[in-house]
């Protein structure tokens, strides 16, 4: 047990634990501090007394109690709590934990949290979370309980003397063994430890700094200046295993139930976790500005621990029912999301019942910021210095609770393309194509991104061997002769665009990338050009496929010869127009509209200068012309057609 006297605090922890110094482990301002000389709690914080950590972590092996009403832990400035048991949590007691988080400054567009703190109680074990535990900062240890609006008022709003919370928006989305659906909980304090929940943001400013920079503390961040809203979670700090029910094909909505961040990779990658989910984390990303859902624009980005890498989201507008339409907008935003900040919720997909479990030795100390792999999903976030040394390929130490030596494990992300479909030329759909040594074209648990729904009215996707679902991202190793099967799906006639948007972490940018239409034989150079064709109504998974090379050329690449036939088009005369220089002798000349269809077939046409088609009954549009010799030479060219 831990050993308490007079103004300076003596904490017990474990000598083995890995790169844990008392320097590196806790700055506490001591004020008026009076504990008892021993506790049954490893820390205990005794009445009228409190800790606070500035720009540091708290490492507890084992249990806190905070005593009383007034016993209190501030954390700080990126300031976190390490616990480091492994049963269930044991922390106990009427006093709080006070920790600060941003989010959303949008009355009408939500965040999706995970609450670090539960209600106070006496008893030992984590407690159940409700917005009566939200506060407004006021100043360096002070805060005013947020205000909860009635239940028909739907705006929240902040000043600089108050915070409104609307709690008709706070619902969550539980699992049961055959079904899953949205709870309204409103401001009750009935959402277990674990289970993630939504709230929209808040409308106004509040110019209140409550933590000033002075001397080497304080953060000298706003309460809201029109871009993030920060909330005070104050209650008993969750700690220890934490479960969460999930079902096969069902989403849940968790996140990090800690005051402290956590290894996403860890948790999703857990031999338990994976047992029953698909391996990946869904975030909520949206821009609105109503509350109707017929004007809600958002979706869900994928992160998929295996590369590090995150989809943004497709952004989908929605009927009255919550079904998605193909009114959709531009896409979300990049985010790191290797370690989970405090208070992020985000959505798992079950693939068998059962329930998956958050575990201190997921708990890592990373301060919050873009340069340290670790956002939380608002519609602004604060830049943090990095912890990371830029100019090496690994971490550095990393405090922990597994004991997992980081420095010895790469930073970034596996080498990957980012391809971008456009539908309608006013869409845009993100995907993901990575490459990594370990990884098949088949199913790899924590590698392949299932996307987050399969009846979305347009769709371009991965096609995964074996596997019924579309993937919005997926990961093979790389060979220049691989071909990976896409599929587009579409409620109606529509457009499709697809082009590389980048190369990164490494991937060679000289490599060329094409889509290839089996059909037409046709490869389209999507790195340094764009596939385009207008497809009719259906799901064609069977007919396209991306390719690192042109095999057409590779196999048959006398580049002299192709270059020997010119094809023209004159819409003056409506005639198509085949130059034959070297005299080839033509085994087959065919026109194709950009569905595939065969709409001119001419065969054995022999060893002409010049060969002539009329076009003047043909609509105007996208035509591929394809020419074959009997020396097995084939040529496809593209030509405009249209009426002068």
């Amino acid at each position: 047990m831990s050993i308490y006297y007079n103004k300076y605090i003596y904490i017990w922890y474990d000598t083995n634990y890995k790169k844990m110094t008392m320097k590196k482990i806790l700055l506490v301002l001591s004020l008026t501090i009076c504990f008892s000389t021993v506790t049954e709690a490893q820390m205990y914080v005794s009445p009228n007394s409190y800790v606070f950590v500035n720009n540091q972590y708290l490492y507890v092996k084992q249990d806190v109690e905070l005593n009383a009403a007034t016993s209190n832990i501030y954390l700080r400035n990126n300031s976190q709590l390490l616990q480091g048991s492994t049963i269930a949590g044991v922390n106990k007691g009427l006093g709080s934990l006070s920790v600060f988080q941003e989010g959303t400054v949008d009355q009408f567009k939500y965040n999706y949290w995970c609450s670090p703190v539960g209600v106070p109680a006496a008893g030992a074990g984590n407690s159940p979370f409700g917005i009566t535990r939200l506060f407004r900062p006021t100043g360096l240890t002070t805060s005013t309980a947020a205000t909860i609006l009635a239940m028909n008022n739907y705006n929240g709003a902040a000043t600089n003397t108050s915070l409104a919370i609307a709690p008709y928006w706070i619902w969550t989305f539980v699992t049961s063994n055959a079904y899953a659906q949205w709870a309204q909980i409103g401001s009750t304090s009935t959402i277990t430890p674990g289970l993630g929940f939504t709230m929209k943001g808040v409308s106004g400013t509040d110019n209140t700094v409550a933590y000033p920079v002075s001397g080497s503390y304080g953060d000298g961040v706003a309460n809201n200046t029109g871009s993030t809203q920060r909330y005070d979670f104050r209650g008993l700090p969750n700690d220890g295993l934490i479960s969460t029910a999930v079902s096969s094909g069902n989403f849940t909505l968790v996140g990090n139930p800690y005051p402290s961040a956590i290894n996403l990779d860890s948790f999703l990658l857990d031999a338990g976790n994976a047992a029953v989910t698909n391996g990946q984390a869904y975030f909520w990303e949206q821009s609105s500005t109503t509350h109707y859902i017929t004007d809600y624009n958002g979706g869900y980005g994928i992160y998929t621990p295996g590369t590090h890498i995150y989809t943004p989201a497709a952004f989908w507008n929605y009927d009255g029912s919550g079904n998605q339409e193909t009114d959709i907008t531009d896409p979300g935003t990049l985010y790191k999301r290797w370690f989970t900040p405090i208070g992020q919720g985000f959505m798992v997909l079950g693939t068998g019942a059962g329930s998956v479990s958050m575990k201190n030795t997921f708990r890592v100390y990373i301060k919050e910021g873009v340069a340290n792999d670790s956002q939380f999903a608002r519609n602004a976030n604060p830049q943090t210095n990095s912890v990371f040394d830029t100019n090496s390929e690994y971490f550095p130490e990393i405090p922990n609770v597994a004991g997992t030596d980081y420095t010895q494990i790469k930073k970034g992300q596996t080498p990957h393309l980012r391809i971008n479909a456009y539908y309608n030329n006013n869409v845009i759909q993100p995907t993901t194509m990575a490459f990594d040594d370990n990884t098949t074209q088949s199913f790899d648990h924590g590698f392949d991104g299932r996307s987050a729904s399969d009846s979305a009215p347009i769709s371009f996707y991965y096609i995964i061997d074996g596997m019924p679902h579309e993937y919005a991202s997926t990961a093979f190793k790389f060979d220049e002769n691989e071909v990976v099967p896409v599929g587009f799906r579409c409620a109606n006639e529509t457009n499709f665009k697809v082009k590389v948007a980048g190369a990164i972490a490494g991937f060679n940018n000289s490599q060329k990338v094409y889509m290839h239409d089996k059909v037409s034989g046709i490869y389209y150079d999507i790195k340094d050009g764009m596939f385009d064709m207008t497809l009719p109504a259906g799901d064609n998974k069977t007919r396209f496929e991306i390719t690192f090379k042109n095999f057409r050329d590779t196999l048959t690449n006398p580049d002299d010869s192709i270059a020997s036939f010119q094809v023209f088009q004159n819409n003056n005369n409506s005639m198509l127009t085949v130059v034959n220089t070297l005299k080839k002798e033509v085994k087959t000349l065919s026109l194709y509209d950009v569905t595939g269809k065969l709409i001119v077939s001419k065969l054995n046409l022999g060893r002409q200068n010049q060969y002539e088609v009329s076009t003047s009954g043909l609509s105007d549009g996208i035509y591929i012309v394809k020419l074959t010799t009997t020396d097995n030479l084939s040529i496809d060219k593209k030509v405009s057609i249209y009426k002068k």
